[in-house]
């Protein structure tokens, strides 16, 4: 089973990196919003060089990224690594990528940023599901609260959706941008999906991709292991006009409603809308009856924020 550890709680005076493991920057009034509301809670963040780097749709070459990372992950001041924005990339920096030994850092993201979080957590190495620097300004009060209490050692709230099949789980959750992680399944990248509550979100996919990717996981056997299934946003995945095709709740319940285990829908969390940060490797408890998503500090009284 998925067994991860986090980082010691950050503290005022604490310094975070930002990096772009991904997509090229497009402009950077987002992430210099997103880096004044990490300051308001006393946190120092510094930009590293060649942040603004462009090779197509990627934030410079590979090495250019890859180099990024290593140096965050290097550097005995940092404490947390903030991800710029996501886009794609971040699987290219998984070729032939050895996770350097040494302090434990916060590491959150989402999206693309699925990619390196998964191998984080393969590693045992817990991060944080949650909003990307460029989007963090969106978020609402409550989202951005709780992705400071988290990483501050406080506790959070339970989220709240609708439950489609009925029963409780209780194991790691393994948030995912839904495209990114079905790329990963079969790489020395993908974690045990042994137990996991698997929370899932994605943006501009039609319903037959969808389809086609739960279906792919359904062949693998990938899903006959996972405890529950929680359901974030699909945003955008509507299907054209006049186009005959099932809607995505309706592709999902397909897929996803005959495995005898919790699935709880309408969750806050994906693209375009409230993004309600989820903690990579963290206990927590499905209630498919209640239709409620409970994170956990501790399981079995072990203190999983342990460094």
């Amino acid at each position: 089973m998925l067994a991860c550890h986090f980082p010691s709680p950050l503290a005022p005076g604490d310094e975070l990196f930002v990096v772009a493991p991904s997509g090229a920057l497009r402009e950077l009034t987002a992430i210099q919003a997103g880096i004044a509301l990490w300051e308001t809670q006393g946190y120092r963040v510094k930009l590293l060089p060649g942040l603004d780097e462009r090779q197509g749709y990627l934030a410079g070459t590979d090495a250019h990224r890859r180099q990024q990372l290593l140096t965050a992950l290097q550097a005995p001041q940092c404490r947390g690594i903030l991800c710029a924005r996501g886009g794609f990339g971040g699987t290219r920096l998984l070729e032939s990528w050895q996770w350097p030994a040494g302090q434990a850092k916060w590491l959150i993201g989402f999206s693309d940023i699925t990619s390196l979080l998964w191998s984080f957590a393969q590693q045992g190495r817990g991060g944080v599901h949650g909003p990307l620097l460029t989007t963090l300004r969106q978020e609402p009060d409550w989202s951005r609260q709780r992705l400071f209490d988290w990483v501050a050692g406080r506790a959070i709230a339970p989220l709240s959706g609708q439950g489609w099949q009925s029963g409780t789980a209780t194991g790691p959750l393994l948030p995912a941008n839904l495209t990114v992680a079905t790329h990963l399944l079969g790489t020395v990248h993908e974690p045990d999906l042994t137990g996991v509550i698997l929370a899932l979100e994605d943006v501009n996919e039609a319903p037959y991709r969808l389809d086609r990717m739960l279906t792919h996981w359904r062949m693998l056997g990938k899903l006959a292991a996972v405890a529950g299934i929680a359901i974030g946003r699909f945003s955008r995945c509507e299907p054209p006009e006049h186009v005959p095709s099932l809607s995505v709740a309706a592709v999902l319940r397909d897929r996803l409603g005959d495995l005898g285990i919790p699935v709880v829908a309408g969750l806050p969390f994906g693209h375009d809308g409230a993004n309600a940060a989820l903690p990579v490797g963290a206990f927590a408890t499905l209630n498919g009856d209640a239709g409620t998503l409970v994170v956990h500090r501790s399981t079995s009284g072990s203190d999983l924020l342990a460094d």
